[in-house]
């Protein structure tokens, strides 16, 4: 089982929207992708709610954000959506299952302040500090007509975090969460304006599955069952400067 949280303090920084995209990327590729909600908000909850049946199949899971436990057995991939204001022990708990930790940064001063808390409180729990949870981020709703991009590139590496790329911002990501849907459930050709933004992080995502275990019967690696190869574990992701500014 592979467990990516999806988490920053401040609230309406793209978590929803990241960690929906990430469950359906993940499900595009055939896994058995649970969607976890520990929000009050439930927006990711909501978001399935709204998914057709000829989508590929993401399951549900609420949680209690002050009852946190291991997610179910016999899942594949776990991807979670965390509420605005979680930190404490609440946040080490998620640290303590996942494999890792997603941060969606948007540009702005208070933004980037609330990016550092979470990022300093994370990287004081045992897992994220010994390496065996990992921590990066994405840049969302990011103005490719500003300098928004090289800004953000140059904060994370002040940060020592790598940076996945930034995702622009566009109305297509809120007609998508309307719909239950994503970039995902698209044809490319329709939507590759929009994909090339999710390269690194899909790399990203695709060398953190093939890292993980194979599943119980299966004679074949998480890397050769995604058409990788091995050549992607144990790359290293630096900062990326997008192309946006």
């Amino acid at each position: 089982m592979t467990v990516i949280a999806v988490v920053n303090r401040k609230g309406g920084s793209g978590k929803s929207t990241l960690a929906t995209h990430i469950a359906a990327y993940l499900a595009s590729l055939g896994e058995d992708v649970m969607l976890g909600d520990v929000d009050r908000l439930q927006s990711s909850r909501l978001w399935l709610s709204l998914r057709g049946a000829e989508q590929a199949k993401i399951h549900g899971w609420s949680i209690d954000e002050d009852k946190f436990a291991r997610p179910p057995a016999g899942v594949r991939q776990v991807v979670l959506d965390t509420p605005g204001g979680f930190h404490g022990f609440s946040l080490m708990k998620v640290s303590m299952h996942a494999d890792a930790i997603v941060i969606p940064l948007t540009p702005g001063v208070f933004d980037r302040m609330a990016a550092a808390e979470s990022i300093k409180e994370l990287r004081s729990f045992p897992r994220v500090a010994t390496g065996k949870c990992r921590l990066v981020c994405v840049g969302m709703r990011v103005d490719g007509r500003t300098g928004q991009a090289t800004e953000l590139a140059a904060w994370a590496q002040s940060q020592d975090i790598p940076l996945l790329g930034c995702i622009r911002m566009a109305q297509a990501y809120a007609r998508c969460m309307e719909r239950g849907l994503s970039l995902f459930d698209f044809p490319s050709t329709k939507v590759e304006q929009y994909l090339t933004d999710w390269e690194v992080l899909k790399n990203w995502l695709d060398e953190v599955l093939s890292a993980a275990p194979a599943a119980p019967g299966s004679h074949l690696t998480q890397s050769e069952r995604l058409g990788q190869g091995s050549s992607k574990v144990g790359m290293s992701y630096p900062v990326v400067r997008n192309s946006l500014a």
